[in-house]
């Protein structure tokens, strides 16, 4: 239900995240395309890529550093370096961005659509994954963040579906450029034995051996909830035989074994 719930609050947040929502809060960088015109002056129209140094070439002025400014900046800039020129008087100089390369985020794991998306405008955790297309089926309820912060990295866990659940979206941080958002697959069990079903299955939260076994199908004529065993790996990798207690809880990775009866 909670999984549910942040679909549908994806999926709508999805519909309000355009793609170039506000150009005057963009940042030009390093590869860059962007498309220049100056008013009533068709000649000087230009669609150019920023270059690695934050250079572009325009027409009578040369060299202009753009890299580094907002895009009102960067009109006005080259607006001014036409005046000074004696070229056009208080030129009304437009640029919009066609591509944007040099601030964007990658999505990787268990959404719909990885990949690497555009930093636009301000954007949240949870705008860049509703731009992903949100947790895909095989998804956790986890992510982590990677971040780089001046050679510093940094990993964070956050709990996405908790956090929309509770309302409390002060993890929803806004991110910068070349973060990483990685969603975790879903933690899994497995059982196997005297069941309808036997295979491997999302391990839900707080999920007991009795829940477990009702995904299982629940057991065969032959099957009994007596001396069911769970098969679990300590930290050092070693195969601990647990007796499996009904209300007792799994973990990821459990395997759950179902005897025969023999009466």
């Amino acid at each position: 239900m909670k999984r549910l719930l942040l679909s549908i609050y994806l999926a709508c947040l999805s519909l309000f995240v355009l793609p170039f929502a506000s150009a005057a809060e963009l940042t030009l960088g390093p590869g860059d395309i962007v498309k220049i015109s100056v008013y009533n002056n068709p000649d000087l129209g230009l669609e150019t890529r920023i270059g690695d140094s934050g250079n572009i070439t325009f027409p009578l002025i040369g060299q202009v550093q753009v890299g580094g400014l907002t895009v009102p900046s960067a009109e006005r800039k080259i607006s001014e370096a036409l005046d000074k020129g004696g070229f056009i008087k208080r030129a009304q100089v437009n640029i919009i961005v066609t591509s944007i390369l040099s601030q964007q985020v990658s999505v990787l794991g268990q959404v719909n659509r990885p990949g690497r998306y555009p930093l636009d405008a301000r954007r949240s955790l949870l705008d860049v994954l509703a731009l992903a297309g949100g947790f895909g089926p095989e998804a956790g309820d986890t992510l982590n963040l990677i971040r780089n912060r001046d050679g510093q990295v940094s990993k964070q866990v956050i709990d996405v579906v908790e956090m929309v659940r509770k309302g409390d979206l002060n993890k929803d941080v806004e991110l910068a450029a070349n973060d990483v958002i990685y969603v975790e697959r879903s933690p899994r069990f497995y059982v196997y034995g005297e069941v309808q079903r036997p295979g491997s299955f999302r391990l839900e939260r707080s999920m007991t051996v009795l829940q477990a076994l009702a995904v299982g199908g629940g057991l065969t004529p032959r099957g009994t909830e007596r001396g069911m065993i769970i098969k679990r790996r300590d930290a050092n990798g070693n195969l601990q035989m647990i007796e499996a207690k009904k209300d007792e809880l799994l973990q990821n990775d459990d395997i759950l074994y179902i005897k025969e009866s023999w009466f």
